[in-house]
């Protein structure tokens, strides 16, 4: 074994992230998309493996060419489906064909098969990259994927039939004058909108192209477009339209059809017949309807948010073709976020936030909820849930500080044991070599006082470290949301930070979710006062602990992570210096310039109508009371939180003489950006701790 050291910046090339799994139909096998990242391109690279869940092999590779995701089983569990930007498939290219008939099939709905997408002499995408289509592998003769679909402007989601004959896909279908318009800005004319919702994350501008459902024959790929099943929203572009083939032969998606859809962030919950009649809506305009998911006789379940109040938790409904109600009112506890429902017999299980700690609950159809698989213990994450349609295996994601990110398969009966059953087997251990060869941070609870309220947090530290032997040097790291949450989990930034000899803080302040409605409302409105005298009193509970020398504070945090160390360094001298990532400090500029309008309406009303609460949470307001040395980071493209935001911040330092520093990473949006970018990123913060640390020497003070 190699011998134990500080964790090299350069080893994030070796992580592996796994980001989703599907359960085989029968339960034997689990396939699971990992993120693994590709040091001579610089880029990450998404793969599919599949395991036996039995254990009796290592997870094999099934794609070996760059870029998988959404992994489905077909019906029998012979085949699997995925989205996959692949150059196109060589039967497709092979072959003579009529070029003057291309797009012209007549099978086709619309023309959207058109074939000019991958011709090397004809159509817009000519040069482009290609779009996700659905690809398929026959895992019972074996063999490379075979493309299914191919639509010009790709395919977002997707789900096969109840007889697997066909699939149901979501795509954008352009008209012709909305493709010439596509043309035009994909040559670098200019943008031109008439929509609220005018840029969202991760897409950028967006347009009026609208997406529809097909019916598509895995076969012949011949595809049949729902009128009247089509989308709308202002988040449409990252929320898709969630399409589910159900046992009864009808399709559930979301939309909204509201009269002003990007005025709102309403979605409701719709089904339609494969041949496009018969549309119906299950709710009625109020909610914020996603993840829908058919129960093997036709109920429908799906997850309800308030589009209003965020800070209300996210409810699991249920319609069984009358009327749409709630299983889990009285919990008090949200879904979590991204999480699934799945169906066993009349229960479903889902994953929610409970004091800290990502955990399923049964909610049956009669209404009884129960928090069950105890055995998961409370140092170690679910991040990822499923169960096999029969009923008899679930996968699970567990994250584990020490032990890293990796599949488990337990039997379905033993979700009930209080200690951890035979049955429940690891799939995986994708990040043993960093595991093996660097230290990895022990994770322990702590809480403190604050206003009366008994906060939580995580603590991470070397396991080599003994936190009574202190004071040691203190990051504290702060969530995003704020409707979040931190629990231990394995991270390579906590293991870079730890192994210098960091300890490093993660409070769970309020306004924060997983432990009801009224500690996550503390905060709705009144960004900058709760989550502060938090943060604060945690860091003197170290301290008080003998823990932390309160000389040596260093923060950092992403997104709302930022924003609250802007009012760190505006109302306290708790840091020593700070890292805010990614955030907003002048929340009447940020209006209208991000993706968040509805969201700060929500929160906050309209800033021409309440000025008053606007400013009172922008803290560049009060930015002549910074003497804290600021790093500042941007995304170049984010529009969760715009990159103006950060030069207000970097600009108010410096103006003041306070040592300060703008990073932006020129065509990032909001997130972290390719592996250069995260290891770039931990070099510069840990530079910024070591420049700004009293207790190290520096060459000026020689």
């Amino acid at each position: 074994m190699i011998e134990r050291t500080e964790l090299p910046l350069e080893a994030y090339y070796d992580l592996t992230e796994i980001t989703e799994v599907a359960v085989s139909p029968d339960g034997d096998r689990i396939a699971f998309a990992a993120t693994e990242y590709d040091q001579g391109a610089d880029e990450a690279v998404v793969s599919l493996f599949v395991a036996p869940t039995n254990g009796s092999r290592e997870p094999h590779r099934l794609t070996t060419v760059a870029g998988a995701s959404s992994p489905v089983w077909s019906p029998t569990g012979d085949e699997l489906a995925f989205l996959a930007a692949r150059e196109a498939d060589v039967g497709r290219r092979v072959g003579w064909r009529d070029r003057e008939d291309e797009g012209n099939d007549s099978s086709v709905a619309g023309g959207d098969e058109d074939s000019d997408a991958t011709d090397d002499a004809n159509g817009p995408e000519a040069d482009d990259e290609p779009k996700p289509q659905v690809w398929l592998f026959d895992l019972a003769r074996g063999g490379d994927a075979r493309q299914v679909t191919d639509r010009e402007e790709g395919v977002a989601e997707f789900d096969w039939s109840p007889d697997g004959d066909r699939l149901v896909i979501a795509a954008r279908d352009p008209t012709d004058d909305e493709q010439e318009y596509l043309e035009q800005v994909h040559e670098g004319g200019p943008i031109e909108t008439t929509r609220l919702q005018h840029k969202v994350d991760g897409t950028g501008w967006t347009d009026d192209v609208t997406s529809y459902l097909f019916v598509v024959d895995r076969e012949s790929g011949e595809a049949e477009r729902l009128d009247d099943a089509y989308g709308g929203g202002a988040f449409q572009d990252l929320t898709g339209m969630e399409p589910r083939w159900g046992p009864t032969d009808r399709i559930a998606f979301t939309s909204c059809r509201l009269e002003q859809p990007d005025d709102t962030l309403v979605r409701d919950v719709y089904t339609i017949a494969p041949d496009g009649s018969d549309l119906r809506r299950l709710t009625d305009g109020d909610w914020q309807c996603t993840r829908p998911s058919w129960r093997d006789n036709g109920t429908l379940g799906f997850v309800v948010r308030d589009p209003e109040d965020w800070t209300k938790p996210d409810e699991l409904y249920a319609h069984d073709g009358e009327e749409p109600r709630s299983l889990t009112a009285d919990l008090d506890r949200g879904v979590a976020r991204g999480a699934t429902i799945n169906w066993v017999d009349d229960a479903a299980y889902a994953l929610v936030g409970d004091e800290a700690r990502t955990r399923l609950v049964r909610a049956g159809i009669d209404g009884a909820v129960e928090r069950t698989f105890e055995a998961q213990g409370d140092d170690r994450a679910i991040l990822a849930f499923d169960v096999a349609d029969d009923g008899s295996t679930a996968a699970l994601v567990f994250s584990h500080p020490q032990e890293g990110t990796d599949v488990h398969a337990v039997a379905v009966d033993d979700l009930e044991a209080a200690e951890e059953p035979e049955s429940l087997r690891r799939l995986s251990a994708v990040n043993a070599e960093l595991t093996d060869s660097y230290p990895m941070p022990e994770a322990r609870r702590v809480e403190w006082e604050s206003d009366g309220w008994t906060i939580n947090g995580v603590v991470y530290h070397d396991p080599e470290l003994d936190l009574e032997d202190g004071p040691h040097p203190l990051v504290v790291a702060i969530h995003g949301g704020p409707l979040s949450y931190d629990e231990p989990v394995f991270s390579f930034a906590h293991a870079a930070l730890t192994s210098r000899g960091y300890v490093l803080f993660r409070p769970n302040y309020r306004g924060g979710t997983s432990r009801g409605r009224e500690f996550a409302d503390v905060l709705r409105g009144r960004w900058g006062t709760a989550e502060v005298d938090d943060v604060v009193a945690g860091v003197e509970a170290l301290v008080d602990r003998g823990w932390v020398d309160p000389e040596r504070v260093f923060g950092y945090g992403f997104s709302y992570g930022g924003v609250a160390q802007g009012y760190l360094v505006t109302q306290t001298d708790l840091l020593t210096a700070a890292a805010p990532e990614h955030g907003i400090y002048d929340l009447r500029a940020d209006f209208g310039t991000g993706d968040t309008h509805n969201w700060m309406e929500a929160d906050f009303g309209l800033p021409w109508e309440n000025p008053e609460s606007y400013d009172a949470a922008s803290a560049v307001l009060d930015a002549g009371e910074i003497d804290t040395p600021l790093l500042v980071t941007a995304g170049g493209e984010d529009w969760r939180c715009p990159p103006s935001q950060s030069e207000q911040l970097y600009t108010a330092a410096r103006k003041q003489g306070v040592d300060a520093k703008l990073i932006v990473y020129p065509d990032e949006h909001h997130n972290i950006g390719d592996p250069d970018r995260a290891i770039h990123r931990l070099e510069q913060i840990l530079e910024w701790y070591e420049t700004h640390d009293p207790a190290r020497e520096h060459p000026s003070d020689e």
